[in-house]
């Protein structure tokens, strides 16, 4: 097993953003390679490049003190990270932007969407890109580690740990900071005790509709506090609110979102579970793959305009991606041979699918019908956009 992965797409999205963009941000969890990226880039910069870290409790208050003299100046590549620590530079970024006479471009390393959004939408909109750094990709880790990434999760240190012992306890360390320090560095006044129980609980119903109702009752607490909870984990990217897509129809829809832990390595290790056997005999077995599939799908595809689909009747569509004008459909299957399903022809119906496609662990890709396909998710990024080939199947 190689040490370091590379992520020669991810770096070349900064770059080509770098070269158009005064300022690009880099959004994702703690810990998912967001600083490595950024010391790569710094690497090959062909000009100066200044690091300030605000982690760093003496960088953050010379930041916070004195920013126009940190920043007005500067010249060539200028890294903040943990941006979301000090909301107030995003007023200070904006006159820096539009000055004629900059010479700096900023990178900017974020790991809660939400500060970073509401500076963005009020001072940056025009003026900044995003990157969003996900856990390891299938892409990047080659196919043939396709278990050890859907067991370990995308994390790069939990990914490549040497053992499986290794890997709980950089687990047990991971969960345990972000829910002591990480959480309440970001303002959060939510016992650790508490978002622990609810994340593990959470655990249980991965892949699920959501319904605080039920998690509040088990938890003894308000559907508010629950919500309230839902939210702090989605916005530091531990979880995924996946919305549901409305038509007018004429049937009954499912209104609430599904909701999934989005490493699945997380998933396993507040499951309890650290080999693949274990994983294979528990009940939450194809949940996780659906999990751990939906989100290689996003990876390749991107997150904008995804939806899943439901009726009150039990028809289900996992997720549905719209793309250039089409509609894309996946179901996740954790089985060695897909098959067609009812449910899948009333959501090819319904939505006027492009294509569905069965997402699966295996290798060989065969048509089911002229609209659904078994697709190996090793194959999920060769899937594009273009006009189809023949029936309605997209070119992959």
């Amino acid at each position: 097993m190689k040490q370091s992965i590379e992520r020669l797409i991810l770096l070349e999205a900064i770059r080509v953003r770098l070269a158009e963009s005064p300022v690009v941000a880099l959004l994702g969890a703690r810990q998912v390679g967001k600083t490595t990226l950024a010391e790569q880039v710094a690497a090959d910069w062909a000009g100066p490049t200044l690091v300030f870290d605000l982690e760093n409790a003496a960088t953050r208050e010379a930041m916070g003190s004195t920013p126009e003299k940190l920043l007005a100046e500067r010249d060539g590549l200028v890294i903040v990270d943990e941006v979301q620590r000090l909301p107030k530079l995003f007023e200070l970024l904006r006159p820096l932007c539009d000055d004629r006479k900059r010479q700096a471009v900023f990178l900017l390393l974020g790991s809660a969407s939400w500060d970073l959004v509401k500076g963005v939408s009020e001072t940056l909109a025009g003026r900044i890109q995003f990157v969003d750094v996900a856990g390891f990709s299938l892409s990047e880790v080659g196919v043939e580690q396709q278990d050890r990434l859907w067991l370990r999760g995308g994390f790069p240190r939990a990914f490549l740990a040497e053992t499986t012992e290794a890997w709980e306890r950089w687990m047990e360390s991971f969960t345990r900071t972000f829910l002591e320090r990480d959480l309440p560095g970001l303002g959060s006044h939510v016992a650790p005790a508490s978002l622990g129980r609810f994340w593990r609980m959470l655990a249980h119903f991965h892949g699920q509709t959501w319904n605080a109702a039920e998690l509040a009752r088990s938890m003894d607490v308000s559907v508010t506090a629950v919500n309230h909870y839902r939210d702090l984990l989605a916005g530091t990217f531990m979880v995924r609110v996946l919305p549901p897509w409305f038509e007018n129809l004429g049937k009954r829809l499912v209104k609430s979102p599904k909701v999934y832990l989005r490493d699945s390595g997380i998933l396993h290790h507040l499951l309890g579970l650290g080999e693949m056997l274990e994983l294979r005999t528990h009940p939450r077995y194809g949940a996780s793959w659906e999990g751990f599939a939906l989100e290689q799908a996003l990876i390749a595809h991107g997150e904008r305009d995804a939806y899943f689909y439901g009726t009150q009747r039990g028809a289900e569509l996992d997720l549905l991606l719209l793309r250039r004008g089409r509609r894309w459909g996946f179901e996740f299957k954790c089985t060695d041979a897909p098959k067609t399903t009812k449910s899948m022809h009333v959501a090819l119906d319904d939505l006027k699918l492009e294509h569905l496609w069965v997402v699966y662990p295996g290798t060989l890709r065969y048509p089911l019908t002229d609209k659904i396909t078994a697709l190996p998710l090793r194959e999920i990024g060769t899937l594009k956009p273009e006009p189809p080939l023949y029936g309605g199947q997209l070119s992959g």
